[in-house]
């Protein structure tokens, strides 16, 4: 059975949670964004914004939540699995913060490779930010251009889903999968 391991990409406020929520709803085998569970266990210990306060550190608790994602969809019954986020996300935050990170993380990327990835761009009608997202607009504009940047380094071919309703954008992203 060829296991197909696809992601769902895009800057901050674009819609991916709902859609991961709507594949789970029809069925699908899929698994949630991990930043918000390392940010919510950041906070239980007191700190208000881990990714802000401690860059770095994050990022490694996001990469070892990533690795572990992929590896648990690789044991999945099922030929198809979708991924809120991948590990090439880790690296396109970094960017955008302009921090460094270590070798491993580069070869995290080149180590655990995705069948597809999909991208959602920017759109302001749907962003809200919350206790988890800090950035505006105008930065998860950037961040989308760095996830962009970060994947096509690692050689994948992005497939932008187009702006719409949920059903909508489910079923792009269903036929682009079933060709």
């Amino acid at each position: 059975m060829q296991k197909e391991i696809i992601v769902i990409i895009g800057g901050p406020g674009t819609g991916k949670t709902t859609i991961i929520e709507g594949l789970i709803a029809r069925g699908f085998c899929c698994y949630p964004e991990v930043s918000r569970e390392v940010t919510m266990k950041a906070k239980k210990q007191g700190i208000e914004q881990l990714f802000l306060e401690n860059p770095l550190l994050f990022s490694e608790l996001l990469l070892e939540g990533r690795k572990k994602q992929f590896q648990n969809a690789c044991q999945e019954p099922t030929s198809l699995v979708f991924l809120d986020r991948g590990i090439p996300d880790v690296l396109a935050y970094m960017h955008y913060i302009g921090d460094s990170y270590p070798a491993h993380f580069d070869l995290c990327c080149k180590e655990h490779l995705y069948t597809k990835i999909f991208i959602l761009p920017p759109w302001e009608e749907i962003y809200v930010s919350d206790a988890e997202r800090y950035e505006n607009y105008e930065q998860a504009k950037l961040i989308y251009n760095h996830l962009m940047g970060t994947y096509q380094h690692y050689g994948y071919d992005l497939i932008e889903v187009p702006k719409g309703t949920l059903d909508d954008r489910i079923a792009f992203i269903l036929e682009q999968v079933n060709q």
